[in-house]
């Protein structure tokens, strides 16, 4: 007697085809779609289904930026050795990796984000998960370099570190979209330089040095 065949059954992921249909409308048509009823038709998916896992399309383009940053941080704390990095260099690991993920979506970023009037600060729906999630990395990295004295505390700036590393990384990202290069190598050469400058200005300073030596003379005068 035979076996009767089983049907076997996938169920859809539909905020992945979500997700893909709206970065492949984008790529197309250079912009967003017009409306969710016009887009969930696309899909062949009703609209109600559609707000099952996204209410607008801001919030598609913020999984999107925090799906570049899920795989950024996944693929650094893969290494073995990020975990001996000093701050800097877990700071430049980060923003390395990050634009080879962005390089990945170049075109769908050109598409929505080229007007050179926009910056991440005037795009506050699309980055603010993104933000959030970054600002508690970047909250860590200043604790670290803290322990070690790589990053000096100063009242009142410290605590504003993570904001100014966010900044960092809004520059990156605008000057890597206009970036021509071969192998966007300026961008490469715009991190390490803005970086070092930027631990540089977090560090001991001989300001600093020269305030500790006043503060030690006057206590023990």
């Amino acid at each position: 007697m035979e076996t009767p065949t089983v049907k076997k059954t996938s169920k859809k992921d539909y905020r992945k085809l979500i997700l893909e249909g709206f970065v492949n409308h984008v790529l197309e048509h250079g912009t967003q779609p017009n409306s969710v009823f016009k887009f969930a038709k696309e899909l062949k998916m009703k609209e109600e289904e559609f707000y099952t896992y996204f209410t607008s399309f801001e919030a598609i383009k913020s999984a999107i930026w925090v799906s570049i940053y899920d795989f950024t941080l996944e693929s650094i704390e893969s290494q073995e050795v990020f975990k001996e990095y000093s701050a800097r260099e877990k700071f430049l690991s980060f923003l390395f990796t990050w634009i080879e993920e962005l390089k990945k979506n170049r075109s769908y970023l050109l598409s929505l984000y080229s007007d050179k009037t926009q910056s991440f600060k005037s795009l506050p729906v699309d980055t603010k998960e993104f933000k959030e999630k970054f600002k508690d990395f970047a909250n860590e990295i200043v604790l670290e370099g803290k322990e070690t004295q790589e990053i000096a505390t100063r009242p009142f700036i410290t605590e504003k570190y993570d904001e100014a590393l966010w900044l960092q990384v809004a520059f990156v990202f605008r000057y890597w979209l206009d970036d021509r290069s071969p192998r966007f190598e300026k961008t490469d050469a715009a991190i390490e330089k803005s970086v070092n400058l930027a631990f540089d200005l977090m560090g001991k300073s001989a300001l600093d040095t020269f305030l500790d030596f006043a503060k030690f003379l006057y206590q023990n005068k």
